[in-house]
């Protein structure tokens, strides 16, 4: 076997996870091309085909299950190194947090540098985006999700419920009207909400708890597109609380038609035990058990 450059491990290791050569360059800062060709070096080394290609992205050969058992272990022994406290007392290496674009935006980011003061030499990655990355596959240190996920060796646990409502701006109500049931909201009005067939979770399909055979007919794979929507007047749609009560020219309206969800911190269980993982989580619960009115408004 010929002499392998370590970094040749960390891409095959950030394509096992990934499952696509753009999406491994992206998390490793470098252009598909080089994944490409330290893959074929890798697999050319080791004399063995560590992946099979196909329209669904790479999957692991029984060798590529093998040698990715092997270089976890490494990577992990290698966190724990770079998890070793800083001279101030802090926590070294990086910290990657994955979660929903509306609850990133408009939540963690007012309290996220609490985290980072209090570790400097630690690189933080806030990815808020419509969907999670996934801690089965370590493409995220700590994800909070909309549900408990049923399978893969994850932690999980419920951070906080959060309540969502129904919002308008006083000008469209002006001239549509302001609905006072349910049932007035069939006629005469422009619902703004998500394009269902993009919808990455089943828990926000939630127009028909609002009243039954509802339609968004202005929509958006973004919960902050369809929150500048509504706040220029364009329609009413639902957003979660930590979102309309935080925009002043927001009205919230039928109060009895909250809806309930639910966060759920989850972490893979190789990992939960580092110590920047721990710090993650403990300040992501002490941060929402702190602002839980915000979560869950009256």
């Amino acid at each position: 076997m010929q002499d392998i450059d370590w970094s040749d491990f960390q891409v095959f290791l950030a394509l096992a996870q990934s499952g696509r050569t753009s999406d491994a360059a992206n998390l490793l800062g470098v252009d598909a091309t080089t994944v490409s060709r330290r893959l074929k070096r890798l697999e050319t080394g080791l004399g063995a085909a560590l992946f099979e290609r196909g329209p669904e992205g790479h999957q692991l050969t029984e060798a590529g299950e093998d040698l990715f058992e092997q270089v976890s272990t490494m990577a992990r022994a290698a966190a724990k190194i770079r998890d070793g406290a800083d001279a101030g007392g802090g926590l070294s290496g990086s910290l990657r947090i994955s979660v929903s674009e509306g609850f990133g935006t408009w939540f963690l980011t007012r309290y996220i540098p609490k985290l980072a003061d209090a570790h400097p030499s630690l690189t933080i990655d806030l990815v808020a985006s419509s969907g999670f990355l996934n801690p089965s596959r370590r493409e995220a240190d700590i994800a909070v999700m909309l549900s408990r996920p049923r399978s893969g060796q994850l932690i999980a646990r419920k951070l906080s419920d959060y309540a969502l409502g129904l919002y308008a701006t006083h000008a469209y109500l002006e001239q549509a009207g302001t609905p006072q049931r349910a049932e007035d909201l069939t006629e005469g009005h422009r619902l703004i909400g998500y394009v269902p067939e993009l919808v990455y979770a089943p828990e926000l399909v939630y127009l028909d708890e609002i009243h039954p055979g509802l339609r968004a007919t202005l929509r958006s794979s973004s919960i902050n597109a369809q929150h500048r929507l509504i706040a220029q007047g364009a329609g009413l749609g639902v957003l979660p609380r930590f979102i309309g009560n935080a925009d002043p020219g927001l009205v919230p309206l039928l109060p009895n038609r909250t809806i309930l969800r639910s966060f759920w911190i989850v972490t893979h269980a190789d990992t939960n035990s580092l110590a920047r993982v721990r710090a993650g989580k403990d300040w992501l619960i002490e941060t929402v058990a702190a602002q839980r009115s915000v979560l869950l408004p009256r």
